[in-house]
């Protein structure tokens, strides 16, 4: 799936997307680091895995996020 970088932190290595219909999606540095980049730049074009909340949580989170290349 292809999403938009939204926000990143480099600290901690999260951060979240916006799908293409405006829906934010967060996601964190187990994410990042299994997509093996090393920045991010909020308004790239992404390719991202998406998996259920864990931990009670509601609703989708990233489980990959890596740069669409075509």
């Amino acid at each position: 799936m292809q999403a938009t970088a939204y926000t990143y932190d480099p600290q901690t290595r999260a951060g979240s997307v916006l799908l293409d219909d405006g829906t934010p999606v967060p996601f964190d540095a187990a994410a990042f680091d299994a997509g093996g980049l090393r920045l991010l730049r909020p308004g790239q074009r992404v390719r991202i895995e998406l998996g259920e909340a864990q931990g009670g949580d509601a609703g989708r989170r990233v489980t990959l996020v890596t740069l669409q290349t075509f």
